[in-house]
């Protein structure tokens, strides 16, 4: 038996299978979050956000180049990548997985060799490595350009790595492995920083092969200097070799008169001498110790020394240039993420905590003309209400509601010691580790974000075994045949994955403690460790199961060891070798087949469009050369990614308003991006730097009336020591006089821009006037109203229809949509009007949505992703309801009875939460305005049947466990169908309504004391 033949071709086949798998439900385009900006960075290798990827930009790069020049087949070629990186990481773990069986069975290489075990070693590799390529988490980031999956390929290569050379240490020339793990993790840094994750594991291989007496305090000893060189890696490397280069810069531009990048060249060459003399001290004085040390600092930097593309491509100015890191300070605040503040670790304030000091801390440099400026200078807080690890410490927006509500803390109480630890147990370690750990190998309920509850179904895990009792509703359990798509999330294992892995986990420690630790090592610091570093404030803007992948390879591992200890039971009742096969085919039935099965139908994203539908649309909603106002990553990604890979619409200027507030890219928007010219921003980067008008806070000076917004502009920009406030401190800032703005409308000038037509101008109005509706003035808003001021019109503004309220600064009366945007028009207003949002330019959002927009193959896609259904399919019924309303106002029927058509046409009948069906409400009670009874009929009857089978459901629980019952949703559904009910009356569909209102009256008596307590 040529066991190293064998066990290659295995891996290679599980290469192929894994591979094959992902590249069949590969996302074919653009997908949604970070996708479309990496897509874009890698296609013009551009500068992504912090805290950079350069080795995952060079990557894509290279996938790309497989287009052939067809950029439409960019993202597809760069999908590939993560998906052929996610299937040598399968391949990967089958070595390792057969590796550590090998260990666990003792097996020696020979003829007279028992091939029992060899039989076991296989089915261990065969089914933890296949268990784990179809786990939900590892899956989703395989098929899309995503860094977690270039970064489980460098964990899984590092930890067979060490593996190899645990199998080869006593021969000479072992420790190259040991070089080539460092190499390795030097580069993974420009990938992701997980990978570091892996030291302490790889730290207890080594020592537990090193040392001739293991006990219990050197193994601690070990694992305590895997750390220290985890820590090192991170700060002393990654992070201090930065800041070094920094102030040697400083110190050279500054003091010496030398130009920029002088200091921190002269810090890379005695950063270079000093290693290479390392490694010749201890070659000359024949120190291998010191050798290796020495030389895995330097692979290290070597891998390390990616991040040169970071300022290089800076200094290139490139379309996409996040915090522009062209020197080395910059470098350093981009590296570490500066922007996203500081979270404390070890001690900190509570979140009810008040300041009662502040100190001065080191100053804070900016590049200059010539020199480092000093743009401001750190500062540290002192607070009344301080604990050791502090979880609950955030005090942004709901924050705090939300730490009373999980923990029940009345209000007026403060927060206790207990309370903190109880929030790190109850949702940093069980609601975003152990659930998500749960969907990986027991099973899912849907993809509903479920951090907010404990309690449930949405977003929770479940085995599926006892779910047949619970009257789950067809939305969940897909029991709705008329849509595809219901239910395609519920996603039972029967915790089947988990049995078998819980088998190998105990059976591994039984027989083999020292390996079973480092695997458990792996396991903590890819888990759990993360969880306590990154301290999470409380909601996510998604779930973050993706940052836990490791801790999910770690547990397939003992997966694969699940089948070698289901044998070792089995050969007491049948001989070894039958006991080998059986053991194998029961765990891979239980395990690859059952997770492909359940899982297959919500990774397949291989007809799956909307992100690159959805960035069509909002820029085709543009007029020609707009500036277009974003806010979020899916409202700005997937726009970038069309317009720099696909060419989509160069014309329209993008500003993301998150990104809008910082100097760097309001600097970036005054000079022209592909098709697109500067924005009118009319400061000099003087005016706005680091450091210069932060913030500029609102100090009513009690001026009568609204003032031209020009000059309010001029005022809070200006450097006359007359416009401004002296604080208590000596320091003189601007302030904002008022809040009330006007912008005097020239109409010859509007309609010569093209804004509106001639025949619109008595619709305009003389001035434009709006109440600013913040405390204070941001640079994002400074730059926004330097673009109003000075337009002239000239550009059309839009904002995305989901920019929130508080980014339109008051402007609501004046924006129309034309289809995924806001116009800004000069009409003048109807106060009468209580829905300000839901006003249309009707003619044009016809024109687009009837025949321009794409829909994603919305309709048709195997599969709709939580972005799809809960954030786009929203937009798109109040798109077509808007436009709808309008053109039944405008005394357009029969063009509102096409968009209703167009509407039943591309949209599935999809319910992801229970509002959605208020918009679908108002569509139907429109169709009967129309008299098109057959689709308000049809709205009308899909609604019903949501909500009875939710209501159902939540009489179910009312009768057997109210601590699960849903008040709000039961409160909106018997409102619902109470509407529904007068509208099919007021449309004389009798029938319809006799059934309606029988249930709405059940319904009504069922609820009764539920109804009560929510009026």
């Amino acid at each position: 038996m040529q066991y190293k033949k064998i066990n290659n071709l295995l891996g290679w086949l599980c290469f192929a299978i894994a591979s094959i798998s992902y590249i069949m439900t590969l996302e074919p385009s653009v997908s949604f979050w970070d996708c479309g900006e990496f897509i874009s960075c890698a296609y013009r290798l551009q500068v992504a956000h912090q805290p950079g990827y350069p080795v995952f930009a060079m990557l894509g790069k290279a996938f790309s180049l497989l287009s052939m020049g067809n950029n439409e087949k960019v993202p597809f070629f760069t999908n590939m990548g993560s998906a052929l990186a996610s299937g040598a990481t399968i391949m990967l773990l089958f070595w390792t997985i057969t590796a550590l069986a090998k260990k666990l069975l003792a097996y020696k290489e020979s003829e007279d060799a028992d091939q029992s075990k060899f039989y076991m070693i296989m089915g261990a590799g065969l089914v933890g490595a296949l268990a784990f390529a179809y786990t939900d988490t590892f899956w989703f980031s395989a098929v899309e350009t995503i860094v977690f999956a270039w970064s489980s390929f460098c964990t899984a290569l590092v930890f067979w790595a060490i593996l190899k050379w645990d199998a080869h240490a006593d021969e000479p020339g072992a420790d190259k492995w040991i070089i080539f793990i460092a190499y390795v993790i030097g580069l993974s840094i420009g990938i992701h920083l997980l990978n570091l994750l892996t030291i302490p594991a790889l730290a207890l291989v080594y020592y537990l092969r090193r040392t001739q007496k293991i006990n219990l305090k050197s193994s601690l000893l070990a694992i305590l200097a895997g750390i220290v060189i985890l820590v090192f890696i991170q700060y002393g490397i990654r992070n201090y070799t930065v800041v070094g280069a920094a102030y040697f810069d400083l110190f050279f531009v500054n003091t010496l008169g030398f130009g920029f990048g002088s200091g921190a060249a002269v810090f890379l060459i005695l950063l270079i001498t000093v290693l290479v003399g390392g490694i010749y001290y201890s070659i000359k004085y024949k120190k291998p110790m010191l050798n290796l040390a020495f030389l895995c600092c330097t692979f290290i930097y070597l891998g390390y020394s990616s991040f040169a593309y970071i300022p290089i491509r800076a200094t290139a100015n490139t379309n996409l240039d996040n915090a522009h890191p062209d020197n080395a300070f910059t470098l350093n605040s981009y590296l570490n993420r500066e922007q996203y503040g500081e979270t404390p670790l070890l001690y900190g304030p509570y979140f009810d905590a008040k300041p009662i000091d502040q100190t001065e801390g080191g100053n804070i440099y900016r590049k200059g003309k010539t020199k480092y400026e000093v743009a401001g200078k750190k500062t540290n807080t002192v607070y009344d209400h301080t604990t050791i690890l502090p979880r609950m410490y955030s005090s942004d927006g709901q924050d705090p509601q939300f730490y009373k509500e999980w923990l029940r803390i009345p209000d007026g109480q403060a927060p206790t010691f207990a309370d903190n630890i109880k929030f790190m147990f109850s949702w940093q370690i069980y609601q975003m580790y152990w659930r998500y750990f749960l969907w990986n190998f027991a099973g899912r309920y849907n993809d509903a974000d479920g951090q907010a509850s404990m309690a449930g179904i949405d977003g929770n895990w479940t085995t599926g075994i006892f779910d047949g009792g619970r009257h789950l509703p067809k939305s969940v359990i897909g029991g709705d045949v008329r849509n595809p798509l219901a239910g395609v999330t519920y996603t039972p294992l029967f915790a089947l994955p988990l049995i078998i892995g819980l088998f190998g986990l105990i059976f591994h420690f039984n027989q083999r403690k020292e390996d079973a630790l480092v695997v458990t090592l792996l396991w903590f610091f890819t888990g759990i460790a993360i969880v306590l570093y990154v301290n999470q404030p409380s909601i996510q803007p998604r779930e973050r199961d993706y940052s836990y992948v490791g801790s999910f390879y770690a547990f397939s591992i003992w997966i694969g060891l699940g089948v070698i200890c289901i044998a070792d039971l089995l050969r007491r009742k049948i001989n070894a070798k039958t006991a080998a096969f059986t053991a194998t085919g029961i765990c891979l039935l239980a395990g690859p087949v059952v997770l492909a099965k359940q899982e297959w139908k919500d990774h397949d994203r291989s007809t799956k469009l909307t992100p690159h539908d959805m960035a069509y649309d909002y820029l085709i909603s543009c007029p020609p050369n707009a500036i277009l106002f974003t806010y979020g990553d899916n409202d700005t990604y997937s726009l970038w990614y069309d317009q720099e890979v696909e060419g989509i619409r160069p014309d329209v200027r993008i500003v993301n308003l998150s990104l809008f507030s910082a100097d760097w890219n309001i600097k970036q928007m005054t000079r022209k991006m592909n098709d697109a010219d500067a924005l009118p921003i009319t400061m000099p980067f003087e005016k706005y730097e680091d450091g210069v008008r932060d913030v500029i806070y609102f100090d009513d000076r009690k001026i009568p009336g609204f003032t031209e917004l020009s000059e309010v502009f001029d005022f809070i920009t200006s450097d006359n020591p007359a416009t401004m406030v002296q604080y208590q401190n000596g320091e003189s800032a601007n302030y904002l006089p008022t809040k009330n703005f006007k912008i005097t409308i020239n109409k010859d000038e509007v309609i010569k821009n093209g804004v509106v037509p001639d025949s619109d101008r008595s619709k305009l109005t003389d001035t434009l006037k709006f109440k600013y509706t913040s405390n204070y003035v941001m640079k994002g808003n400074l730059g926004m109203l330097d673009v109003l001021a000075h337009n002239h019109w000239k550009r059309p503004i839009c904002f995305t229809v989901t920019v929130g309220p508080e980014n339109l600064i008051g402007l609501q009366p004046y924006l129309y949509r034309e289809g995924f945007v806001f116009h800004l028009i000069p009409f003048t207003p109807d106060t009468a009007n209580r829905d300000q949002m839901g006003k249309t330019n009707a003619m044009v959002m016809y024109n687009n949505v009837m025949n321009k927009f794409k829909w994603g193959n919305f309709k048709t896609a195997k599969y709709l992703d939580h972005e799809s259904t809960n954030m786009f399919y929203p937009v798109l019924l109040e798109t077509f309801l808007d436009l709808t309303n309008d053109l039944i106002t405008q005394k357009r029927p029969d063009l509102a009875v096409k968009v209703l058509e167009k509407c039943q046409q591309v949209l599935p009948d999809i319910n992801p939460y229970i509002d959605v069906n208020v918009r679908k409400l108002y569509l139907a009670d429109a169709a009967y305005k129309l008299n098109d009874v057959v689709v308000g009929n049809k709205f009308t009857e899909d609604i019903d049947d949501y909500l009875t089978d939710q209501l159902d459901f939540n009489y179910y629980q009312l009768q057997n466990n109210g601590d699960d019952l849903n008040p709000r949703d039961i409160n909106i559904g018997v409102q619902l169908i109470g509407a529904l009910t007068e509208f099919t009356k007021g449309a004389h569909q009798t029938a319809l309504y006799n059934k309606l209102n029988a249930q709405y009256k059940d319904y009504q008596t069922k609820f009764a004391s539920v109804l009560s307590r929510q009026q």
